[in-house]
């Protein structure tokens, strides 16, 4: 892995940030106005959520190849995944009623995997050592940037102003793969590839296993991969049940939007702030750690005490604690995988996505049990807490990171 001090390039992390925050924003516009979306489009709620209940499906079926091509021919696999993003968005509003939003939205989510594979492969290409941390975090918070407008537009245009719903959505997808291609030729094409990975031809299925037994020869990546499983699991299944949950308490759908706005844009900011300090002075079990308990705290209080005030304290808590835990782990990944940092990347956005299908699930059998639903999402986040003190371990023996390359480590 290429770790050597150079200069820092920003622009491209800029670009990157725009694009992954379109991708997001696209893949749940219509969350927030479900019903309303599918009166104007003319079919059920239940067609309508399949807008989005198609990127991770389509996730899971093109991580691996998306970052092996992240991994070889960078610069092209990145362009193609934001022009795919906004070609998908320009899609929706060519007409055809509800399938040619879905048309829209199945091109968006296969451009998906090539963009958010990519953040750790661009810090390394861009940014000297001493900012990547900086930049994970910057083109981490993009993705949650996203959810942010996503529900905005929703909430302040509404379900009735759809067309400029997607119009503005896809003016802003255009604008950041604009951004991202200005900066292209500021990417090193070289950074980051050298190395025996690059000698493997092909996308094939052994490919991507030959670089999946790679990237999980790594323990300290098996055991990041694991509590990506529960961390997301959890903030995959508050986002999904949260006004579901807290309906009985009064809380309607338009007050649990604000909730989630609420929770994203605290950790958006402490997204920003606190990772690079975290991975500077080499704490990142410790956050791990402290999140953790956090989690499950927030959890915790909405089983005992649901309601609009509490979710407001709760979801706020949450979003501080755990949202930074994704570019805390994404800057270990970088640190530990060099010619594979895209490939190990998918591997974590894949954890992420298969953890939010089993917590999801489980919160989904106990739905019509708000409390039990709440503290069965606790036990998830507790069940995390030995992983990060193993992290912690781990992290340990392996010492500074002196430019270290994937291969078989002791446990």
């Amino acid at each position: 892995m290429d770790r050597s001090e150079g200069s820092s390039r920003w622009l491209p992390m800029i670009g990157f940030a725009l694009v992954s925050s379109a991708n997001q924003m696209l893949w749940l516009n219509f969350t927030p106005i479900t019903t309303g979306s599918a009166a104007h489009l003319g079919v059920s709620a239940s067609a309508v959520g399949v807008l989005a209940e198609i990127f991770p499906l389509v996730y899971i079926l093109l991580a691996l190849p998306a970052g092996l091509a992240l991994d070889r021919w960078f610069r092209p696999t990145l362009l193609a995944g934001a022009v795919l993003t906004a070609g998908g968005a320009s899609l929706r509003l060519a007409g055809g009623g509800f399938a040619g939003v879905l048309a829209g939205q199945l091109v968006v989510a296969i451009g998906q995997p090539a963009v958010l594979n990519a953040v750790t492969g661009l810090a390394t290409r861009t940014l000297a050592v001493k900012d990547r941390a900086t930049g994970i975090a910057v083109g981490s918070a993009g993705t949650f940037v996203g959810f942010v407008l996503a529900f905005v537009l929703g909430l302040t245009l509404g379900a009735g102003r759809l067309h400029v719903v997607l119009l503005a959505s896809a003016a802003y997808a255009v604008a950041g793969v604009l951004v991202l291609a200005a900066a292209l030729p500021r990417i090193r094409a070289g950074a980051g590839t050298a190395g025996p990975a690059t000698a493997r031809p092909g996308l094939g299925w052994s490919a991507q296993t030959a670089a999946l037994r790679e990237v999980w020869a790594d323990p300290v990546l098996r055991t990041v991969s694991a509590l990506v499983f529960l961390g997301f699991g959890v903030f995959i299944s508050l986002t999904t049940w949260v006004q579901t949950l807290l309906t009985p308490a009064g809380v309607d759908a338009r007050q649990a939007d604000r909730l989630l706005v609420v929770m994203v844009a605290t950790g958006i900011v402490s997204a920003v702030i606190f990772p690079p300090t975290i991975a500077r002075r080499r704490l990142q079990a410790a956050a791990l750690m402290l999140a953790v308990p956090g989690a499950a705290v927030a959890c915790l209080l909405l089983a005992v005490a649901p309601g609009a005030r509490t979710g407001y304290v709760a979801l706020a808590l949450f979003g501080v604690i755990l949202l930074p835990a994704l570019p805390i782990m994404l800057d270990l990944v970088e640190q530990r995988t060099g010619p594979r940092a895209s490939t190990a990347t998918g591997l974590l956005w894949l954890a992420g996505n298969a953890g939010g299908l089993v917590v999801a699930l489980v919160v989904q059998l106990l739905v019509n049990y708000p409390a039990p639903a709440w503290i069965a999402m606790a036990l998830f986040a507790v069940a995390a807490f030995p992983l990060a003190g193993r992290l912690g371990r781990q992290l340990r023996a392996a010492g500074p990171v002196t430019g270290e390359v994937l291969g078989p480590q002791p446990d």
